[in-house]
């Protein structure tokens, strides 16, 4: 490709899905790739379904997955999108020119007419297209009946669609029909329009989800009424649940911004989506200029991707481990305070506890779940005192070994990973016990519970002066069963 121009064009009637998403990370890749220039445009003629909120949805979603666009409305060099509810002037101007050249007819055929019509048809084992009443009709513009307007499409020969992924594919005109361009009130149809709007902003290439498939030979044939060139066409395969049927809400969470919300990172988001139809050797995963530098059409196959949420956990959590750690705690500081905990500064103690909860995390709502024990004061941290594996440690015996703990920590100076481990190693010989009945009574004392990061690193993050409060809360605990 050379300097491409391509497009995503959504609609705005609900949130950005995840085969728009992909669609429009496709066409990003390739504009970015091959210098050329990507566009978004909001396809919202029906103003019926389309509402403010999923335009703002569809923008936070292409912010998010870092899908800048080049062009477009705007000031100060910042670009909206482009709106086909403000191109109703050129798609006019294009009904009139047709109309003038005789390439469009009026028809005054009914809705029950046309039914009647299709009914015949298929019971004639025919194909249901409209049969041209109107064609040759010459039905003057003041004709007091409600009338569409239709392509003279051609009746013979065949469309070709030549496509850049799934090859050549030929449909029979005979097949086709005179689509309606224009609605009775007035509205041009989707298929005109986007044609209109890919020769004005001089589309190159037009990627989409091979669902479009169908309107393709049509649009062709205004394209050819038109007297302009067909952009380039890649018809991309779908994407399916784990079920093998189309993606869907069933599948779980389907808008792009759901994922944000559940903690996924966007270069997880848009790594997982460009190997989700497309490849690269053997290679998983992918950092966004890698994409760049590799994603072609040539490696997109012809057989539907399947979504798999295990494999974007994995592929999320490939993503987290390669994060910088002060990138990684800047994320994950507002999902704290967002969860209802304490405001957290962004300094070296948050950072030091993002680091220890690190290698168990699939994604950043997890590292708020699990370092709950942190972001809770000691005054107000609950004890699983009911689970089964809290009472397996936190027993009389136990007491003894919180006793010594207390003692050589309380004196201790050298805060550090280093400093404790070495302050605490020694109590194994003192007390002839295993690193389990240490570590264990240590661990339910500090965190609530027996699960937590190693014992060395959680106690040098958490800090001296949250960790002997609950290391003594935890005595206090194992005495009383002792009194009892």
């Amino acid at each position: 490709m050379e300097s491409p121009r391509l497009r995503f064009a959504p609609s705005p009637s609900g949130y950005l899905h995840i085969g728009g998403a992909r669609t429009a990370l496709y066409c990003w890749l390739l504009a970015r790739r091959f210098d050329g220039t990507f566009i978004l445009r909001v396809e919202d003629t029906d103003a019926a379904r389309s509402t403010d909120e999923s335009i703002q949805a569809i923008l936070d979603s292409m912010k998010w997955l870092g899908l800048d666009w080049d062009e477009g409305p705007g000031v100060g060099g910042v670009h909206g999108p482009y709106f086909q509810s403000e191109r109703s002037g050129k798609y006019q101007a294009a009904v009139d020119r047709l109309m003038s050249e005789g390439k469009l007819y009026r028809c005054v055929c009914t809705p029950e007419e046309l039914a009647a019509k299709r009914e015949k048809a298929l019971a004639e084992g025919k194909n249901p297209i409209y049969d041209g009443t109107c064609r040759d009709a010459n039905i003057p513009a003041d004709t007091p009946l409600p009338f569409v307007l239709r392509l003279k499409a051609p009746r013979e020969g065949e469309t070709v669609v030549d496509d850049l992924i799934r090859g050549r594919v030929v449909f029979p005109n005979t097949e086709l029909g005179d689509q309606v361009v224009v609605r009775s009130n007035g509205d041009p149809l989707y298929n005109f329009v986007v044609v209109i709007d890919d020769i004005d902003m001089r589309m190159t290439h037009v990627v989409r989800g091979d669902d479009h498939l169908s309107n393709t030979p049509k649009q062709v044939q205004l394209y050819e009424a038109l007297g302009a060139p067909p952009p380039a066409f890649a018809h991309v395969p779908l994407i399916l649940g784990p079920d093998k049927k189309r993606l869907s809400k069933r599948h779980g969470a389907t808008s792009v911004m759901q994922y944000d919300e559940e903690g996924y990172l966007p270069e997880a988001m848009v790594n997982y989506l460009a190997r989700l139809g497309w490849s690269h050797g053997d290679q998983e995963i992918f950092s966004v200029s890698e994409l760049v530098e590799l994603f072609g059409l040539d490696h997109v196959g012809k057989s539907p991707g399947v979504w798999d949420p295990k494999k974007l956990e994995w592929v999320n959590a490939q993503h987290i481990a390669l994060l910088d750690i002060g990138d990684l705690t800047e994320r994950i500081a507002p999902r704290i305070t967002a969860a209802g905990f304490a405001p957290q500064a962004v300094d070296e103690v948050l950072t030091r506890r993002i680091a220890t909860l690190r290698g168990r995390a699939q994604t950043l709502n997890e590292f708020v779940d699990a370092g709950a024990f942190y972001w809770t004061d000691h005054e107000d941290l609950h004890y699983a005192e009911d689970e089964k594996g809290f009472k397996k440690w936190m027993k009389a015996g136990a007491a003894p070994v919180l006793e010594a703990v207390v003692s050589a920590l309380e004196p201790l100076e050298d805060w550090t990973k280093a400093g404790i481990e070495g302050a605490l190693v020694p109590l194994l010989e003192q007390l002839g016990i295993g690193m389990g009945k240490l570590a264990q009574p240590i661990r339910c004392s500090i965190v609530g519970k027996p699960v937590s990061p190693g014992v060395y690193e959680t106690l040098e993050a958490l800090g001296k002066e949250q960790s002997l409060p609950r290391l003594r809360k935890g005595l206090a605990i194992c005495a009383a069963k002792v009194q009892a």
